[in-house]
């Protein structure tokens, strides 16, 4: 496991359940901007010394007339001693909602302080939980950046009236791109190859703005990670007439039935069988509705249950479509347990056993305690931050969301089919969790797979796997090759 070493000091996914820090206080910033506060730390990484300066600031927004319409928080890790700033990378890193702070990567998975988890991800560890050292984090090889959206961690709009303008797809992305170009030209970085981070709803981020940088910028990016992610919200909502989302979430019911033991065999074997099914006689099924015959209705739901674990009875009665959210309730039935959305391997007590609906989700319930008090005790203690207004963890404040998408869903895959496009040099990283019952990997696979790309740009496009779910970097030996698939995709560029 990670150590629990009390030291003085990361699906999506995705969620906006208003939980936050402390009591609500006053929400519009002061008048004057809060001075950076930096800190000079070590931290030892892969065998390494490196000292490097954290700087915790508010980047002020204005608009064309030059007046403040927001304050965005964020923290910086910069490697001190750095001569050629055209040689060393910058990554910017978010997470999604809408509605999340940057907190789940910033101290789940790649800053240089990160909370302990037990060994697998799955276990409660006693509270309090404070950060320690984080011999996985990246900094070795690039700096970092860690971006809360406004309305989410400490970022707030300048007044009420102007919260409307930052929630929302289109909205969001603007207000993204302008503090990544004012960031980038506040620490004259424009020389330094750029990478953006994104995971759940982030990663669907991260896609818009990679063309938007470029397009509004000039800014061309090195890569963009999508963590966890989701391009297009048809593969993740099902509704009349959209089954796209069952077959989406197949390979990850199979790996998760794998592993409760439910099934049998080679994990990666049936996983990738149930995602070749999914995409051909699956399909076929449920886009034939009521027309489907008996015979192939009824071969279906016995394919359903080889593939999940779930009596074939049980599958007819829900008409060969498995919501998640049952079959987190479902699986484990028999033993009275409730599977987690972020995570299908957590498996913790049902509150009630009699409904379909899962009461909680544990796999959350794991992180958010430990990571929130970690948080606030960092802020203060390790940062130098000063603040008494609420850290908001994952807030609903950011409702109601603007989607941009009349009578249609969002989708972004265009986006970043464009960036790859309008830049022959830009590499995508996807990275997928085999037990994510969030954002499953199947969607945005999927998505990636229709943009309509010629073959050396989609050869930029590299897919690495994962054991655990949503935030797999909570499973100790994720979080190792999380870190070696992020090494190489930074330090090697295209030809």
């Amino acid at each position: 496991m990670r150590p629990i070493t009390p030291i003085v000091s990361l699906l999506l996914g995705v969620l906006c359940s208003g939980l936050s820090l402390a009591a609500d206080k006053k929400e519009t910033p002061k008048t004057e901007a809060k001075e950076p506060v930096s800190r000079e730390k070590i931290v030892t990484i892969d065998g390494k010394k490196i000292e490097y300066t954290a700087t915790t600031a508010e980047m002020i927004l204005r608009d064309e007339k030059g007046e403040e319409t927001a304050r965005i928080f964020h923290v910086s890790y910069t490697r001190k001693g750095v001569t050629d700033y055209s040689k060393r990378p910058v990554l910017f890193a978010f997470n999604g909602g809408p509605g999340s702070s940057a907190i789940w990567l910033h101290l789940g998975a790649l800053g240089p302080q990160i909370i302990p988890t037990s060994e697998d991800g799955t276990e409660a560890l006693n509270p309090p939980i404070t950060v320690q050292d984080n011999p996985y984090s990246i900094l070795d090889v690039t700096d970092l950046v860690f971006i809360d959206p406004v309305s989410t961690g400490l970022s707030r709009a300048t007044d009420s009236e102007k919260k409307k303008n930052f929630h929302g797809v289109k909205k969001d992305l603007d207000s993204m791109a302008d503090f990544i170009r004012l960031w980038t030209t506040n620490n004259k970085r424009w020389s330094s190859p750029k990478y953006i981070l994104g995971e759940s709803y982030g990663a669907l981020r991260a896609a818009g703005l990679a063309e938007k940088v470029d397009q509004r910028y000039g800014m061309q990016l090195n890569g963009v990670i999508l963590l966890s992610g989701l391009l297009d919200y048809r593969t993740v909502s099902p509704s009349q007439g959209n089954d796209l989302a069952y077959t989406s979430f197949l390979p990850s019911l199979t790996a998760t039935a794998h592993f409760h033991g439910k099934i049998q065999g080679d994990r990666d074997k049936l996983a990738q069988e149930a995602s070749e099914w999914a995409a051909g006689p699956y399909r076929s099924a449920l886009h034939r509705g009521h027309t489907l015959d008996q015979k192939t209705k009824q071969a279906t739901a016995e394919k359903l249950a080889y593939f999940t674990g779930l009596p074939s009875d049980w599958i007819l009665k829900n008409h060969l479509r498995i919501p998640n959210y049952k079959f987190r309730k479902e699986l484990l039935r028999s033993d009275s347990k409730t599977l987690g959305r972020f995570d299908g391997r957590v498996a913790w007590d049902a509150m009630d056993s009699s409904t379909e609906y899962p009461s909680y989700d544990p796999s959350y319930s794991i992180v958010y305690g430990p990571i929130a008090t970690a948080m606030l005790d960092y802020l203060s203690t390790g940062l130098g931050w000063k603040d008494e207004r609420v850290y908001e963890v994952l807030t609903n404040k950011v409702h109601p969301w603007d989607w941009d998408a009349d009578n249609e869903y969002v989708n972004l895959s265009d986006s970043l089919a464009e960036a790859l496009m309008h830049n022959p040099k830009l590499r995508v990283l996807i990275q997928c969790g085999y037990t994510d019952l969030a954002t499953p990997p199947a969607g945005i696979l999927y998505s990636v797979d229709h943009m309509l790309l010629p073959p050396a740009r989609r050869a930029n496009i590299s897919v690495k796997w994962y054991e655990a779910g949503h935030m797999f970097y909570l499973n100790q030996p994720d979080l190792e090759k999380m870190r070696t698939d992020l090494v190489d995709f930074i330090t090697t560029q295209v030809e």
